[in-house]
């Protein structure tokens, strides 16, 4: 059975990558309460030191406040937003530039602890949140060089370091800020990138997985399906050769062995795709044009006006027919005439550098909800069609999944939109760069996976 693919865009990856583990925060945060408690408790109890102990629990306190607050609120997997870690984290420089504002400022050898909030924020955030925390850090440290209370020290002792001293100590906050902000920012975007690419990876090669096992789904149909498949028409053969040529129901039985002759050509697309002979692939060329008229000739039975249109520069590009090729495009044009109110139009166009394809049609177009996930299985806006009026349609969405896969095989980019107003209708437009379209280009026969 085919699995789901999971609905997520390689671009989104690098985004979703970011965002930072509230549990990681919390715990970062409970290592920094338990230093600071250890910090004033030695200083106040071991040392003997004076200094403001219950103004410092306090701004402890408030951070334990929030830390249970988020861990009240929040489950430990949830993934803060850029917004919320920022606030998160310029709080935690503000506490801290609170805290050594109590114990002497940037005489305090602990200010060095400026530098943590903003490696965080260079690991997790954008570089110019990390600059903001990075600026309110230095300014922080800029104000606590001014104004702050005395050291604690022994009394009587009061302890006085020189301000060319407390100006290094600025410096390397100021330094260190940026430098290890940097060089952390470098680090984790280069661990992003990689994930991504394994992640966009995993995604092409699941799209791989799909479309090979329906592959083997599609064989094991055709070869299943034969046999009652020769049965009908054995059965209304002979029915025919029964009824008088005038008969009502003559025209019936001869459209009815047509459509068993067309379902035994799908059949046998279906076991040839990706199937290749070289000792007649030189009989296989065509012309865009014929190409475009052998997937259009059977979709003109159901009474659908198709018109094809041509326009380009120099000689009409030329193609090795191939059956996969074929197949997807005749999805799109079978989407196409299923969906179409008057008529099919068909739009054909080259260039010295690429070649189009356009098939429009003026139904009711694309559900603006699904049209930027058209192409994945699965997902499908068929509803009721022309063929089916008296009964519910029920489409998976794999064909135009099937087509996309397969036209982009030899090269080609598949986009999906609607037609601008005040027109209706679905526009699907395949472009291939004019080198892998011709037929005498290898890029043309590397059918092994999706090109890029």
């Amino acid at each position: 059975m085919v699995g789901a693919v999971i609905d997520v865009e390689p671009s989104e990856l690098g985004r979703l990558s970011r965002g930072l583990r509230l549990d990681t925060l919390v715990r970062l945060r409970w290592l920094a309460i338990i230093g600071q408690c250890a910090a004033v408790a030695g200083v106040h109890f071991g040392l003997g030191f004076r200094l403001p102990f219950g103004p410092c629990l306090l701004l402890i306190a408030l951070s334990v406040a929030v830390n249970l607050t988020l861990q009240i609120r929040h489950p430990a997997s949830h993934r803060l937003s850029d917004d919320a870690t920022t606030f998160l984290l310029g709080f935690d420089i503000l506490q801290l530039a609170l805290l050594l504002y109590l114990t002497g400022g940037l005489q305090n050898p602990f200010s060095l602890l400026f530098l943590a909030p903003v490696l965080i924020s260079a690991t997790a955030l954008t570089p110019q949140r990390t600059l903001g925390l990075g600026m309110l850090a230095v300014g922080c440290a800029t104000l606590l060089v001014l104004v702050h209370r005395p050291l604690p020290w022994r009394p009587g002792e009061p302890l006085e370091l020189p301000f060319l001293y407390v100006s290094g100590v600025w410096t390397a906050i100021l330094l260190g800020a940026a430098f290890t902000g940097i060089y952390a920012w470098r680090v984790a975007e280069e661990a992003r990138q990689l994930a991504a690419a394994l992640a966009a990876t995993e995604l092409v090669l699941a799209r791989e997985q799909h479309i090979s096992q329906l592959d083997g789904l599609a064989a094991a149909a055709a070869h299943e399906l034969g046999t009652p498949l020769a049965t009908i028409a054995l059965v209304a053969k002979e029915l025919a050769r029964r009824l008088p040529q005038d008969d009502e129901t003559a025209e019936d039985m001869r459209l009815l062995r047509e459509q068993v002759e067309r379902c035994r050509g799908i059949l046998g697309k279906l076991t040839s795709l990706g199937q290749e002979d070289e000792q007649t692939e030189f009989l296989e060329t065509m012309t865009l044009t014929h190409l475009v008229e052998e997937v259009v000739a059977p979709q003109r039975d159901f009474g659908m006006p198709i018109r094809i249109g041509g326009r380009g520069e120099g000689p009409e590009p030329v193609c090795r027919r191939d059956p996969g090729l074929v197949h997807g495009l005749d999805n799109v044009v079978d989407n196409a005439v299923g969906f179409a109110e008057t008529a099919v139009e068909i739009e054909l166009a080259w260039t010295g550098n690429e070649v189009s394809v356009e098939v429009r049609d003026d139904g009711p177009g694309f559900a603006p909800e699904v049209l930027l996930r058209l192409g994945e299985p699965y997902v499908t806006t068929r509803g009721h069609d022309k063929r089916g009026p008296e009964e519910e349609a029920s489409g998976h969405g794999l064909g135009l999944f099937i087509a996309k896969t397969l036209i982009e095989r030899g090269g080609a980019q598949l986009q999906v939109s609607n037609a601008a107003l005040p027109a209706s209708g679905a526009v699907v437009r395949v472009v291939w760069p004019r080198e892998a379209f011709d037929k005498k280009t290898p890029a043309h026969g590397e059918k092994a996976g999706l090109t890029r």
